[in-house]
């Protein structure tokens, strides 16, 4: 069966990850996704594990359902290959600068006036109307201009960036919605468009859901920031022999939680049932939380709490997820052989359409072709 963008055929000159994962993301919907690289081959090929070169794990991670094309657009010969493709494509995707993908013929108008029904999409760092337009902006570039590193702060109060590169991967995500709300506008219009994703914005849009907070108010009925996401006590908690996630939310949650802890002294206090009030002692519940959980190990934790239906979850870390028994049960990961690489551990995509699946019909190109 066919994923429900059969047919669309995308022209990719993106590189890093944002493109790259959006574009692997509406490949894996059943786009026809042509990878477009210079001679030497996108510079994400070098970094991490390889087992040769120009295959590393972060390139083969996020360009399955792809084909690739080595063209050196610094020649007019590759130039206009490029073009050609471009004139006979549904969406053409790039994150150059813009004024260099301008000087290079590569613009929305340009590219409209020869391609009118074409989704002209560009991944740029911040967006074009705006004084921050010509910035170079990398993922920790975003974290720290959007709040996000601020908002990580660690026990030293100096700002962290997260453990992954999430703005690239959040304006990916951000580009695919914007790459198949064009395309369903063509289809009902016959016009193509230019779509503009700014990591930037991408990023404040995404934060400030909860983060602008009391500021959503003109004049402000407070700061901005989530307290309860911001709090020092929303961590994992130590058990006896390791650490849980738990979150005890509401009222009944509580009661539950200490009356399998053994306090039915501590489950019947009148305040758990108030929410202001519980608010109110928020602290003073975890430090109690805390101290029943170093009782007990992990294990025996786990299986309380599921069976008093309080969110929770093992503290996994990346090699735990191989052997997780759901991600098994859904055959997330699976053992693949790569044309090239050999013998590989291959994610699939985690999207569930039933009447147009999404498949892995090849995986990350090796060498591009020429």
């Amino acid at each position: 069966m066919a994923g429900p963008l059969q047919g669309v055929r995308i022209v990719d000159l993106t590189t890093v990850i944002a493109g790259p994962y959006a574009t692997q993301t509406l490949g894996d919907m059943g786009a026809e996704v042509l990878k477009v690289e210079p001679p030497g081959g996108d510079i994400m090929r070098a970094p991490g594990p390889a087992r040769s070169p120009g295959m590393g794990a972060a390139f083969l991670n996020c360009n399955r359902n792809k084909q690739s094309l080595a063209l050196d657009l610094r020649q007019d010969a590759g130039r206009a290959r490029l073009l050609e493709l471009i004139d006979g494509a549904d969406v053409f995707i790039h994150n150059m600068r813009m004024e260099a993908a301008q000087r290079a013929g590569l613009g929305a108008e340009a590219l409209l006036a020869r391609n009118p029904r074409l989704i002209h999409c560009s991944i740029v760092g911040f967006g074009q109307d705006g004084p921050y337009r010509d910035r170079p902006a990398y993922d920790d570039v975003i974290q720290a201009a959007s709040g996000w590193a601020g908002l990580e702060q660690g026990a030293g109060g100096e700002p962290r960036y997260a453990p992954t590169i999430v703005a690239d991967k959040t304006t990916a995500l951000f580009a695919v919605g914007a790459i198949n709300a064009a395309l369903y506008h063509r289809s009902v219009s016959g016009e193509g468009q230019a779509v503009e994703v700014p990591m930037f914005e991408a990023m404040v849009s995404f934060l400030a859901v909860e983060h602008l907070a009391g500021k959503s108010f003109v004049p402000p009925l407070g700061p901005t920031g989530y307290t309860r996401v911001l709090s020092p006590h929303r961590k994992p908690y130590r058990t006896a022999d390791g650490f849980v996630a738990v979150m005890p939310y509401t009222g009944a949650h509580w009661r539950s939680f200490f009356r399998a802890a053994g306090r039915d002294d501590w489950a019947e206090e009148p305040a758990l049932g108030v929410d202001a009030e519980r608010a109110a002692m928020v602290g003073e519940l975890y430090e109690r939380l805390a101290t029943c959980l170093v009782a007990r190990p992990s294990a025996e934790w786990l299986a309380i709490l599921a069976e008093a239906d309080i969110p929770c979850s093992p503290v996994n870390r990346m090699d735990d997820l191989i052997e997780d028994p759901h991600l098994k049960a859904v055959g997330f990961f699976e053992a693949i052989d790569h044309p090239s690489e050999g013998p590989m551990l291959a994610m699939r995509s985690p999207l569930r359409f039933s009447k147009t699946p999404c498949e892995t019909r090849n995986l990350a190109p090796s060498k591009p072709r020429a």
